[in-house]
């Protein structure tokens, strides 16, 4: 039996403003991937992984989900006791959805009545997702079930507000000058505490209508743009996005990052935004010419997750 990978994702825009009905595009990561396997469990990190799914397992016994995506708690009991582990290159704390990827993994596993990820309806993909959110809060308190919804689907996603989402077609990379990149902040971010500061912030009048008059306009002007791959639009919504972030959302971005995150928005050679929750992990980067926005960014490690 061949077990399925589970690719982790990244949030290309909608970070936070989808709790506040923005749009959103997410896009699944194949470079980072994670499986669930058996094994003697003689290494730490394997003996690591199967204790952290037996209390996982005792938090979805007690989850009381709907019929349709009831899950073989005992089965799942009883192949961890045989040493099933999850085995994971997917970065925890980075913001591309470890927790998701293993949400997706046990769900594709252990989900009673099976579903084709190709067939299902618009109305279950969002039925799913709230399953897959009741899951995925045993890691972060609350969730919206996006990561491991992305997982397991292994598509594009458009979020288009709170209710509706559906896949969608991202425009077919190609060897040009420009490129999306992730640089790694060299730390790891937690999403609770991330998630408390904009809470707090949402309790301000003036935050709450800057999020919504701009935040949200530049980030669902941004998201229009790519997909019909109108580049100088979505450049000039991205700039604007990217000053926002640097105005309003200072606490999330990570030292490391603030100067180079002023030169691009100065230089207007590359700009920057949070991949995730931001505090550390991974943030992205967008630019016209990567060959010198690789040069401005030296002594930072880089990987490309898209050409145009």
């Amino acid at each position: 039996m061949t077990n399925p990978l589970f690719y982790a994702k990244i949030i290309l825009f909608g970070e936070y403003g989808m709790i506040e009905d923005s749009q959103g595009l997410v896009v699944p990561y194949s470079f980072y991937k994670g499986t669930l396997k058996f094994s003697d469990l003689s290494s730490e990190f394997e003996l690591k992984s199967n204790k952290h799914l037996q209390k996982y397992s005792d938090f979805l016994a007690a989850l009381d989900l709907s019929d349709d995506f009831k899950l073989d708690i005992n089965r799942f009991k009883n192949d961890i006791e045989s040493g099933l582990f999850f085995d994971s290159n997917i970065p925890q704390g980075y913001g591309v959805g470890s927790s998701g990827a293993l949400v997706a993994a046990i769900f594709e596993r252990y989900a009673i009545r099976k579903l084709d990820p190709e067939q299902i309806s618009k109305d279950n993909l969002k039925k799913l997702k709230s399953v897959f959110g009741e899951m995925e809060s045993y890691f972060h308190g609350k969730s919206s079930g996006m990561d491991p919804l992305i997982c397991y689907m292994n598509l594009p996603i458009l979020i288009e507000n709170k209710e509706n989402l559906d896949r969608v077609s991202i425009p077919e990379g190609e060897e040009g000058k420009g490129a999306i990149f992730l640089i790694d902040s060299g730390i790891t971010g937690e999403t609770g505490p991330m998630i408390q500061i904009f809470f707090e912030k949402m309790k301000t009048e003036g935050f709450r209508k800057t999020l919504k008059e701009e935040f949200i306009r530049y980030n669902n002007a941004c998201i229009d743009s790519f997909l019909k791959k109108d580049m100088n639009p979505f450049f000039r919504n991205l700039k604007k996005l990217s000053y926002w972030a640097y105005e309003h959302f200072r606490p999330m971005i990570p030292e490391s990052i603030f100067n180079i995150w002023k030169k691009g928005l100065d230089s207007n050679a590359y700009y920057l935004k949070l991949c995730g929750s931001g505090g550390g992990g991974y943030i992205l980067g967008f630019t016209k010419d990567y060959a010198k926005a690789e040069k401005m960014l030296e002594g930072f490690q880089k990987e490309v997750i898209y050409r145009f």
